[in-house]
């Protein structure tokens, strides 16, 4: 629950703008390696320009860039201007029209609708920006609030839009100024028809059940890493906004959803009028997610897309809803998925706002659980699997869920990247019934009653961003891929057993040549050997295939 904070003194104002401010002091750069030789940009087979996400030198044909400015020393003190805005509750329902889209032309070049979609001409040119990955902050497009910056960038965010005061400079002392940044306050009011109710899954409570951690693998080596091919966005192979207007879009989590197709789902997604770098914003064609299908074996010639769920031609559709209201709910962002019995299974993360000043921070209203039985085109939450993150302590906000003998594991971090992993289990045949999971506690598995969720014992040493878990077939071993900031990497750790021994991190794609990386998310088709995974660059703000070859 809000509520109504009172006015503070000047005084105790005045010392939180102090504190604010030196949280906006300009960060010093991370220290980088030599960058890739230039190259001039690369087209796809239809001549449209490619985003390129590694870190080059610059066009040794151009003139050299002109000399930094002098740094500004000016101290942003940002001043949070209250903005009402009426919440309709429960709001409206999602819009599950879907249609059967008609085949793509035998043409690979040819645009599926021309009346809808057929603006060719190249995108600019996207030198990488000096930031850290991140996942999309978008406004409410009905709303005045600027978007907050990406949450993840080691820069400090720039001012908001709104007044700026002239500010004050004492003798031998920066200059202070003052930014009204408009802050939305949402109020709920009652609008809209309830969904129908979920009846309430019967109690199921386990018992304890010991889980030592198992003998450590050797870890993996990697031996080469190779970008395949970019997967969405202008220049893609899949051409995906000129076939389905996703210009624009993240993550690419995937999983296997029947025999011979893979389900693929990516975050927040912008169409028409988005433009690089970052993400777009509410009047670009905003949706907080989509879906995507794919069916090709041979990983080494790209990840191609056969289609999208649409809700109208050439149109992906936004698969679970979110009120896109800041501090309430801006958007809704898939985590992973799987499938079981025919039924798929979608996490998603509800994000109520981004952070506006630390960097790789979010807050969630909650970490849930979806279920789709069309195959993944439409999408129901469910009303009780779902973690609450009361008073900002959920453990299982951002989750990775992988079923293997019998049981869904459910690997988890709090909100924003951070957190530990925790872990957590449930039956196969109970996958929605909250009541039915055990939380890993110290080499038991506990079961989920009151706050054991708070207890779950870290499985791995250090923070994670975005987790990817799977079990591998070909080397009885599970592998698990995540965001790890402190090593400017994405990195790799295999194990025995879910609960551990993990090995080592071994990192695969280093940030500072991938500049803006996150979302590392494994295709289930890969194997202990040859680990295909998807990743995203904040400065295009797409998704791009990555090979890893391990030893």
């Amino acid at each position: 629950m809000r509520t109504a904070r009172s006015r503070p003194t000047a005084a105790l104002a005045f010392s939180g703008a102090a504190v604010l401010a030196t949280m906006l002091l300009p960060a010093a750069p991370a220290t980088a390696g030599p960058l890739a030789p230039w190259q001039p940009p690369t087209m796809n087979d239809c001549g449209e320009t490619k985003f390129d996400p590694l870190a080059r030198q610059p066009d040794p044909s151009l003139p050299p860039p002109p000399p930094p400015p002098a740094p500004d020393n000016t101290i942003h003190v940002q001043i949070p201007v209250p903005q009402f805005t009426q919440v309709p509750v429960p709001g409206p329902p999602l819009d599950n029209t879907r249609i059967d889209p008609a085949p793509l032309p035998a043409d690979p070049c040819g645009n599926p609708c021309p009346d809808i979609r057929n603006d060719q001409s190249p995108k600019p040119e996207i030198a990488a920006p000096e930031a850290d990955p991140v996942d999309p902050p978008v406004s409410d497009p009905t709303s005045t609030t600027e978007p907050p910056p990406p949450p993840a960038s080691p820069t400090p965010p720039a001012p908001q839009s709104g007044s700026s005061s002239d500010g004050f400079q004492l003798p031998g002392l920066p200059k202070v100024q003052f930014d009204q940044v408009p802050e939305t306050i949402p109020i709920p009011v009652p609008g809209g028809d309830p969904p129908p109710p979920q009846p309430q899954p019967a109690p199921a409570l386990q018992l304890p059940a010991p889980a030592p951690v198992a003998a450590p693998v050797a870890p993996s080596e990697l031996d080469s890493l190779d970008l395949v091919n970019q997967v969405t966005g202008h220049g893609s192979t899949n051409r995906t906004d000129m076939r389905w207007s996703v210009d624009g879009t993240d993550l690419g989590i995937m999983w296997e959803s029947k025999p011979g197709q893979v389900a693929v789902a990516f975050g927040d997604t912008f169409g028409k009028g988005w433009e690089p770098p970052g993400a777009g914003a509410g009047d670009q064609d905003w949706r907080s997610n989509s879906i995507a299908f794919s069916s090709n074996r041979d990983l080494s010639q790209g990840l191609q897309l056969d289609t999208f769920a649409q809700d109208s031609r050439c149109h992906a559709a936004e698969i679970l809803g979110s009120r896109k209201i800041d501090n309430f709910e801006i958007t809704t962002i898939p985590t992973s998925g799987f499938a079981l019995g025919g039924r798929q299974y979608l996490t998603y993360m509800s994000v109520a706002r981004w952070s506006r000043h630390k960097p790789g921070m979010w807050w969630t209203n909650l970490g849930g659980l979806a279920w789709s039985d069309d195959n993944g085109s439409t999408w129901t939450k469910s009303e009780w699997a779902r973690w609450d993150n009361i008073f900002g302590f959920g453990r299982f906000q951002v989750v990775g869920m992988a079923p293997h003998d019998g049981y869904v594991y459910m690997f988890g971090t709090p909100n924003g990247r951070f957190g530990t992993i925790g872990l957590a289990r449930v039956s196969a045949d109970q996958v929605l019934n909250k009541s039915a999971y055990q939380y890993w506690i110290n080499g038991t598995w506990v079961p989920a009653i009151g706050p054991d969720e708070l207890l779950a014992t870290p499985i791995v040493s250090g923070t994670a961003g975005e987790l990817s878990v799977r079990y591998d077939q070909s080397s009885g071993q599970w592998q698990m891929l995540y965001l790890d900031l402190d090593r400017h990497a994405l990195v790799l750790r295999t194990a025995a057993e879910p609960q551990g021994a993990w090995t080592d991190p071994v990192a695969l794609v280093d940030t500072d040549d991938y500049p803006t990386t996150y979302g590392g998310y494994i295709h289930p088709w890969s194997t202990g050997k040859d680990l295909y995974f998807t990743m995203s660059a904040w400065g295009s703000y797409n998704v791009y295939l990555m090979h890893a070859a391990l030893k």
